[in-house]
């Protein structure tokens, strides 16, 4: 089922889906199950996978010259898409993002999606690599979500790269995309913020899912932003409880992001960081009690394929 009918079908009832990550390359499906597992009773309308794009790697030879090599930390993305959706008979929704494909290998990376009966995916540009400071695109591949989204549409229409094609299928993905309530750090403002978020929307994305934020005024604010610039699709709030002490710097640092002065000073009070876990679900808790009563679509969950903390937030809601 395609993540837009879920939203479109909850009638008001708030839905509750999240993210997690591909298991290290070496490392056994099976914990990931372990870790989805205690989420399953909740009843998640969809669940996302991550992508992840190639990084570079300085190896040393046996001459001692170091030799950088391409490697992919967590791949596995599309395979365990249909493990989930073959275990649990749960939607997923795989990320796609420009970074590190051709166009060909994109279309190619739909085809098979479309295959597996996958008929969501979330579109985006991606990180840079690490290496490279700011991104850098792909070779004939697509520089901008925006470019992404229109290929994905593009077969959604039944046109593929191969013009030749006689009575091409037509796929049927439902495509979500990122929203950010504080601005994406690139975006030189809040106006350019919301054009290329309606530009998204115009060609074809259905929903959008936002970056974490601890502070529902800024998620409401947005979604009226949104509004008044006449962006109608659902946005979804996304949610991660802090866990740890040093993610009151590593959250703002990488994904650009305010931690308001009550939680921070909340968290700096904390012993340890199980006391933290506690802290970061109650606030979560209360962001979501006050998100459930606006009646926001669906509560989002960014779990890093750990579910203790979403559990609890869940077992207080649902």
């Amino acid at each position: 089922m395609r993540v837009i009918d879920h939203l479109n079908q909850a009638k008001g009832k708030t839905l509750f889906s999240f993210e997690i990550l591909p298991p290290r390359k070496g490392e056994d499906i099976n914990a990931l199950f372990h870790s989805i597992a205690p989420l399953m009773e909740f009843k998640p309308a969809f669940i996302d996978v991550t992508y992840h794009r190639e990084e570079f790697e300085y190896r040393k030879r046996p001459d001692g010259l170091l030799e950088r090599v391409i490697t992919r930390k967590r791949p596995g993305t599309v395979g365990i898409c249909a493990a989930i959706m073959n275990k649990y008979q749960i939607d997923a929704v795989p990320h796609l993002i420009c970074g590190g494909f051709t166009k060909e290998e994109t279309e190619n990376a739909l085809i098979d999606l479309a295959f597996l009966g996958i008929e969501n995916v979330l579109a985006l540009r991606g990180d840079a690599i690490k290496a490279e400071g700011k991104f850098i695109p792909t070779h004939n591949g697509n520089e901008y979500a925006t470019d992404l989204i229109k290929q994905i549409q593009d077969l959604n229409e039944g046109v593929y790269l191969d013009e030749s094609l006689i009575n091409p299928a037509k796929t049927k993905f439902s495509i979500g995309v990122a929203a950010y309530p504080e601005k994406h750090f690139e975006a030189p403002n809040m106006n350019a913020e919301l054009h290329f978020l309606k530009k998204k929307v115009q060609l074809g994305a259905e929903y959008a899912v936002t970056q974490m934020f601890y502070d529902n005024e800024k998620y409401f604010s947005y979604v009226a932003q949104c509004r008044e610039a006449g962006i109608d699709v659902p946005i979804v709030p996304g949610l991660k409880p802090i866990a740890t002490k040093a993610q009151l710097k590593v959250l703002p640092s990488v994904f650009h992001i305010d931690i308001p002065e009550e939680l921070t000073k909340a968290v700096l009070a904390c012993k340890d960081n199980n006391h933290v876990k506690e802290v970061g679900i109650e606030w979560s808790i209360m962001q979501c009690k006050e998100l459930m009563k606006k009646g926001v679509p669906d509560l989002h969950f960014y779990t890093m394929s750990k579910s203790e903390s979403t559990k609890k937030i869940a077992e207080a809601l649902f």
